[in-house]
């Protein structure tokens, strides 16, 4: 995937009682992220289930929080580091929509959620990448 074309952000300290939530999503991410792209649309289509469409400030409180307790996620690993935003907010019961996709000049993979319409908290304009895999929140199918 990108690597940001800056230098790390400040990162914020989480007091010791909320790093739990976080670290779990960050644990959770890591293999997720080692999943073929088919299989991860299945699992996350599977997580965001029944969740409410997550709010811009829950998606961007939830990045916070993975950046803040993991370098590997504040660095380069934006596949991970997008699962892991996404995991975090399904455990607050909402779901981002989390997409991957790619930029064609010059090529570049990338991974990351939106809310609301837009990207968040990424250093790229909204459109900047072409979405090739989306799960977005979604309602459990009704049974008649």
């Amino acid at each position: 995937m990108t690597s940001p074309p800056y230098a790390l952000r400040a990162r914020t300290r989480l007091p010791l009682h909320r790093r739990l939530l976080p670290l779990t999503a960050v644990a959770i991410a890591r293999p997720l992220s080692k999943l073929r792209p088919d299989r991860l649309r299945a699992v996350l289509g599977m997580l965001s289930t029944g969740a409410r469409p997550g709010t811009a400030a829950q998606a961007s409180e939830a990045r916070a929080a993975v950046v803040a307790v993991s370098l590997r996620c504040a660095v380069h690993n934006c596949l991970q580091r997008s699962i892991a935003t996404a995991v975090l907010c399904r455990f607050k019961g909402a779901w981002p929509t989390w997409q991957a996709g790619v930029r064609t000049t010059p090529f570049a993979a990338h991974a990351w959620v939106e809310a609301e319409g837009r990207i968040i908290d990424e250093p790229y304009p909204d459109g900047y990448f072409r979405p090739l895999v989306t799960v977005a929140p979604k309602q459990p199918a009704r049974t008649a």
